[in-house]
């Protein structure tokens, strides 16, 4: 039991202290630095309770498999890097007002996804 709660701890830290979503591979390499022995499985496994429990949530980019965060983060967006794939948290806000949609429709809820590269990869 105590190795199930090390790994899950070592994956809660390495969602958290990432400041941004990561996918289960990366929560993967991260996390077999402070624990060598943790699978790909038990990570699949683990983010899968996680997210049950509310701990973190799933970031849907279409097309793609889901990256995972901490629940606990106000409303943002996500800005994807074309170039190497990290997905990164905005924390900009942008009103419903500034919203285009048609005539007599009302936004309910919106998700933004911005796409180019990050500052890493322009230089």
């Amino acid at each position: 039991m105590e190795r199930n709660t090390r790994q899950r701890n070592a994956i809660l830290d390495v969602i958290s202290e990432a400041g941004r979503p990561l996918s289960t591979q990366e929560i993967h390499e991260t996390g077999r630095a402070s624990v060598p022995s943790l699978s790909i499985a038990t990570v699949y496994r683990t983010v899968k309770d996680l997210v049950a429990a509310g701990w973190i949530l799933p970031v849907r980019l279409p097309g793609e498999a889901d990256r995972y965060e901490m629940a606990r983060l106000d409303d943002h967006y996500h800005f994807k890097c074309s170039s190497c794939s990290r997905v990164f948290d905005i924390h900009e806000r942008i009103k419903k007002s500034h919203l285009l949609a048609p005539r007599d429709f009302v936004i309910e809820k919106y998700d933004l996804i911005l796409y180019g590269q990050c500052s890493e990869c322009r230089h």
